[in-house]
């Protein structure tokens, strides 16, 4: 990642070396003018309204939503292009889940503002039709690739991907969830079918990336970090195995195995490029933030990556 960030800078000045040639004007070898995409995220919030309690135990004090409201605001007044997703598991975890059916999560979503979030297995902890009930307090999207729910209560509430214009960029999300057969209760998600997720990561990002056009594509994923290969020798779908196995897929946000991800784990694709795969860990403790740069006409790309932590 620094080396590429190196080679990124290095260009703005690779231009005095045929400055003798005379055959560009001299505002041809300006510095490149650059874009800058912030993006927050979240994962495995698990309806942490409030900070772990004073107990004395390791999380006390850490998380709840009014910290990480605060410092989303303060980052927006600080940014002009930003990006807040969540990557599943909004709810279940605390008596405000059991009391409110997911309302209050949604409700405090919507006024942070959050552009989007993907569906974990806990987000059908209420069944299909308690998750549709919610859905008048989310305003913002619900996005999966790889659940059909055209059988469903939520056959037309839940988009399979999404664009986002910020600062002249265009940027493509799309999700993927994690199978639902003995990890949820059927009576919980009922008729939604789990389609394979690198077949749908494949179709999705290509699509994205070449009809949509976009300058980079995002997928959020509750699919979980990375797994032991089991004696059977089958490995189980993770964000390391969608991220060897894709391609056009720039950044992996994550969720379900609760990994706090100082850096992005980077790894190459099919096409033998980049792709980063991050994670916040779970119930709000730290808020995941990445900032990406664009060389504005040739829209070459360099990440630069910071994790923001709500408290110590």
């Amino acid at each position: 990642m620094k080396q590429n960030r190196r080679k990124f800078l290095k260009s703005a000045g690779s231009a005095a070396l045929i400055i003798g040639a005379g055959t560009l004007p001299l505002m041809s070898f300006a510095k490149p003018e650059l874009i800058k995409l912030t993006i927050l995220h979240t994962n495995d919030v698990h309806s942490r309204i409030e900070p772990f309690p004073m107990d004395g135990g390791k999380l006390q004090g850490l998380g709840g939503a009014a910290r990480r409201a605060r410092l989303i605001e303060k980052i927006r007044s600080e940014e002009e292009n930003v990006l807040l997703l969540d990557a599943g598991d909004i709810f279940q975890g605390t008596p405000y889940f059991n009391y409110f059916g997911g309302e209050i999560e949604f409700k405090l979503m919507s006024e942070m503002q959050y552009d989007a979030t993907t569906l974990g297995n806990h987000d059908f902890d209420a069944g299909l039709e308690g998750l549709h009930r919610q859905l008048p307090h989310a305003n913002f999207s619900l996005i999966s690739s790889n659940y059909d729910f055209s059988d469903t209560i939520m056959h037309d509430k839940v988009k399979p991907y999404q664009t986002f214009r910020k600062g002249g960029l265009k940027i493509g999300v799309f999700g993927l969830g994690i199978e639902l057969e003995g990890l949820v209760p059927e009576s919980l998600y009922g008729n939604t079918r789990y389609l394979d997720p690198i077949k749908k990561a494949n179709q999705y990002a290509t699509l994205l990336k070449q009809d949509e056009q976009c300058d980079y594509v995002i997928c959020l994923s509750h699919l979980g970090y990375q797994y032991d290969t089991p004696p059977s020798g089958t490995p189980k779908v993770s964000d390391v195995l969608l991220a060897e196995n894709t391609r056009y897929i720039d950044l992996i946000i994550g969720g379900h195995t609760h990994t706090f991800m100082d850096a992005p784990d980077i790894r190459s694709n099919i096409n033998n490029e980049e792709v980063h795969i991050t994670q916040a860990g779970w119930a709000g403790i730290v808020l995941g933030r990445l900032d990406v740069y664009f060389e504005r006409n040739k829209k070459r790309k360099c990440v630069i990556c910071d994790s923001q932590l709500l408290s110590r």
